[in-house]
């Protein structure tokens, strides 16, 4: 009786009778939403998909997420990634669906769909956005990253409110996510060194038809996929994340690959730690001249041959597990042996790299016992060894206040400190850390800075930028225990960031803190869900309960 009702309440669609005779039921987890611009091509996009999952015999179920874009979304998307993680699994768990195809563009949206359908293990298969062309201005190639140095030169007078007008409309001018190696781009190409999507997944451009036939052909796979039972355990493997790492040196990749692959990991029960970043990450060079590391865009980048030839120039050189199995059913090695590149100026090889300094540098010392990160190849080279005096900010109230200050006490040499913006104490680890140079060092002709603080930054963005301190200040890290003036000494290759302080002062201001402190909390709904129970960045900033997985059974009698 209950198999009646359902089948009579699905026939509602339209559904014909031959579609309930057995053949695998096809999710698309579909992230559109027009408050999420990155993902503002979906709908097209799920189409194309659904065709896919007919052709190949499957009955497709397209269903909504949250949808956390990181251009519109406040305080910040990551304060909802892991709620969007918590929709995709409930979701999966809840409903008769057999294997699942996810739509993934803006940053976070792809991570929690990753750790939603993780923590379920179906079969599972990943279709990006894709990236935006090329942005024009006056005859040049512009891509996000810029933004960041025309809004310093419109700080300091060089360009005028026509400029950014004209900037604005040549900027975003198709459909997609960043089209520079911006974190977006970053997980797309996460997702497809993982072995979760198609090859190509990465870099095909969001208006190309390319895109949409990747689309198509995903539909197609996620049907074999279900009647392989290959499920989403078997393809992320530790293997497959050690790939993962080595692939974001060789992009010159965002820093927040940190916090996502170690959350997705946990979810899967890969041990994954921050050392292994380090560990893995900084014997591979950069090969991919794509802004912030260099200067080509994405559209470049998927013109030049995109991920697969840099696949295979790392199994080439030991640096991959070329065995590791794909959502194809075929290895690493297998989809990329025969890749081509048609550009040596925009992907270069190991034995000719783009810059040596490469991956993601863990620090340890007094400020982060627990870790921080640092990207060299988008660092200035001199600053990598530096000592300066603390120029503190306590929140982004402060530092928003006092960044224009003509009397601010700064200097080239100083290292601006912002406290307050980690995990619990923003709350959701907003992307303010690559904070804005002070306009009196802009119109100095400083173009970088050593910055520290517990939040992230923009894979968009560039600079001597020292990011995710662990333990964060709100939960009493050594950051909320800098005093203006303090010495910090920040040494990339020796892998350390040290308060020139001692142990004895730092005594006293603890007791002091401690006494006056009053911990950041809320009195109801997901923010206080999250302060609550958030883990720091170290651990991926997922929640303390979702880590692990229950898989996809509901029990008897409750479908």
């Amino acid at each position: 009786m209950h198999g009646f009702a359902h089948r009579s309440w699905t026939r509602s669609r339209s559904v014909p009778s031959d579609h309930f005779d057995g053949r695998p039921v096809i999710g698309i987890c579909n992230t559109w939403s027009e408050l999420t611009p990155c993902n503002s091509h979906f709908r097209d996009l799920a189409q194309h998909v659904r065709e896919g999952i007919l052709e190949a015999g499957g009955v497709p179920m397209e269903f909504p997420v949250i949808s956390p874009g990181e251009t519109l979304t406040r305080p910040t998307a990551m304060f909802l990634r892991n709620l969007a993680s918590m929709d995709v699994e409930e979701t999966l768990r809840a409903n008769p669906i057999d294997g699942v195809v996810l739509l993934m563009g803006c940053d976070k949206t792809t991570p929690a769909l990753l750790m939603g359908a993780a923590s379920v293990n179906l079969p599972t298969i990943g279709v990006s956005g894709g990236p935006m062309l090329n942005g024009t201005w006056r005859g040049q190639h512009l891509g996000i990253s810029d933004v960041w140095t025309m809004g310093d030169r419109y700080r300091v007078g060089e360009l005028n409110d026509g400029d950014v007008a004209e900037i604005e409309s040549g900027l975003n001018r198709s459909h997609g996510v960043c089209n520079i190696m911006g974190t977006a781009s970053t997980m797309a190409f996460m997702v497809e060194a993982l072995g979760v999507s198609l090859p190509e997944n990465g870099a095909i451009p969001a208006v190309d038809a390319r895109r949409n036939l990747l689309g198509r052909m995903s539909g197609r796979r996620i049907v074999e996929m279900v009647k392989e039972d290959l499920a989403l355990h078997k393809i992320l493997t530790s293997a497959a994340f050690e790939n993962a790492i080595r692939v974001n040196a060789a992009l010159g990749g965002s820093t927040n690959a940190v916090i996502h692959l170690t959350a997705l990991a946990r979810r899967v029960g890969v041990n994954l730690t921050l050392d292994d970043w380090d560990r893995l990450g900084s014997s591979v060079p950069t090969l991919v001249n794509v802004q912030p590391s260099g200067t080509y865009h994405m559209q470049d980048f998927h013109e030049a041959g995109g991920l697969p030839p840099i696949l295979r120039d790392l199994c080439e050189n030991g640096l991959l597990h070329g065995d590791a199995i794909t959502a194809t059913g075929r290895t690493i090695w297998e989809l990329s042996k025969d890749a081509k590149r048609w550009n040596s100026d925009v992907i270069r090889t190991v034995a000719d790299p783009f810059k040596h300094n490469s991956g993601i540098a863990v620090l340890r010392g007094n400020l982060c016992p627990d870790g921080a990160v640092i990207k060299p190849s988008a660092a200035s080279p001199h600053l990598l060894k530096h000592t300066g005096k603390a120029v503190v900010f306590e929140s982004q109230a402060d530092l928003q206040n006092r960044l224009a200050d003509p009397d601010l006490e700064i200097d080239a040499d100083s290292v601006m400190v912002l406290k307050g913006c980690g995990p619990r104490g923003f709350p959701g680890m907003p992307e303010l850390g690559n904070m804005p140079i002070p306009r009196k060092l802009l119109q100095q002709g400083v173009k970088d800075i050593v910055r520290i603080s517990d939040c992230r930054m923009s894979g968009t963005a560039f600079g001597a930028v020292v990011l995710h301190i662990s333990p964060e200040a709100a939960i009493g890290g050594t950051l909320a225990l800098v005093e203006e003036g303090d010495l910090i000494a920040l040494d990339v290759p020796a892998r350390t960031l040290d308060l020139l302080v001692s142990d004895v002062e730092l005594a006293r201001r603890r007791a002091r803190w401690e006494g006056s402190h009053e911990a950041p909390s809320e009195t109801r709904g997901f923010a206080k869900l999250y302060r609550e129970h958030v883990n720091q960045a170290h651990e991926g900033a997922d929640f303390d309960f979702l880590v692990g997985s229950t898989g996809s059974k509901v029990p008897a009698g409750q479908h």
